[in-house]
């Protein structure tokens, strides 16, 4: 006989494990659920990334280069088209710290060609604001001057070509029907908010497009010598968003506001500050280590500016 009793487990012994089990894993999920949330509602309000694709900014900001944008200096807004998509969603947006500057470098959505009523594409493009609401823009021999004064030249500034005389012009550039080149442009006046623009058969080309666009489809027209708007004869009309001009440092190499237009204010996305990641984007993904070993060390965790 032994001089120990056997113990037997009890109910709650025997269901000891499992429970411990299942809670860890409850604790997991719920940790990575959080994780989850707090990376959504930083890439939504806060901090947003962007893949450099072209040049058009050299060498201020490299092909190749990711960067960090600031979204809520400019008024965060929730997510604006399924990720991975061209599918545009409605969203609402915060209030801003600041509208943006001349100088700063804004990373905002390509609002479509200059004749196009929109993007074929939902794309985020990076370039220089030189513009704000109600400045008056010119460009002589390639240098930019913003109400008569020679603007700031960024530091990386680059010209990859001669210069287009004044008087040569260039069929692709904005205003259409402007007799003005890339290098000769202007002067130019950026609209704003609650401008009243006068509107004849001489410039109805010129305010079209950004007319169109206010309305989310196609309203101007001419008929027996009239601009209609909507049907309606409209000598003149109150623009109803505040918009800028944007230029690439890389001046000779940039598709930029020269060519397609302003940039309304609801598409501005935010600042772009530090770049987080840099390597050689020529390389092929599929060589992975010698991508890797691209890696540009000297950029990373630079701001630009």
């Amino acid at each position: 006989m032994s001089l120990f009793k056997k113990e037997t487990p009890s109910k709650e012994k025997k269901n000891a494990a499992p429970e411990t089990t299942a809670k860890k894993f409850w604790d997991f999920f719920k940790n990575l659920l959080f994780a989850a949330i707090a990376a959504l509602i930083i890439k939504t309000f806060l901090i947003e990334t962007s893949r450099v694709p072209t040049g058009s900014m050299e060498s201020t900001i490299k092909v190749g280069d990711f960067l960090f944008v600031n979204k809520f200096i400019y008024g965060s807004t929730s997510p604006r088209n399924v990720p991975f998509t061209d599918i545009a969603l409605p969203y609402f947006q915060m209030p801003a710290i600041r509208d943006p500057r001349k100088g700063d470098i804004v990373v905002f959505e390509f609002p479509g060609e200059r004749d196009d009523m929109q993007s074929d594409k939902i794309m985020n493009y990076v370039k220089r604001c030189i513009g704000v609401p109600g400045d008056t823009v010119e460009i002589v021999n390639k240098v930019v001057f913003v109400n008569g004064k020679e603007l700031w030249r960024p530091r990386h500034i680059q010209y990859t070509s001669s210069t287009q005389p004044k008087g040569m012009p260039d069929f692709q550039i904005f205003p259409k029907g402007e007799l003005w080149n890339k290098d000769n442009y202007g002067p130019l006046v950026i609209p704003k908010k609650g401008d009243v623009i006068k509107l004849n058969l001489q410039n109805v080309e010129k305010w079209r497009t950004i007319i169109d666009r206010e309305f989310g489809r196609r309203v101007v027209s001419v008929d027996g010598g009239k601009v209609l708007i909507d049907g309606k004869a409209a000598p003149s009309y109150t623009l109803q968003k505040d918009y800028y001009f944007m230029m690439g440092d890389n001046r000779d190499e940039s598709w930029d506001s020269r060519f397609w237009g302003f940039v309304p204010r609801d598409k501005v996305v935010g600042q772009a500050f530090l770049i987080y990641w840099s390597w050689d984007p020529s390389i092929d993904f599929s060589d992975f280590f010698k991508l890797l070993a691209s890696t540009r060390l000297n950029r990373i965790a630079k701001f630009v500016n």
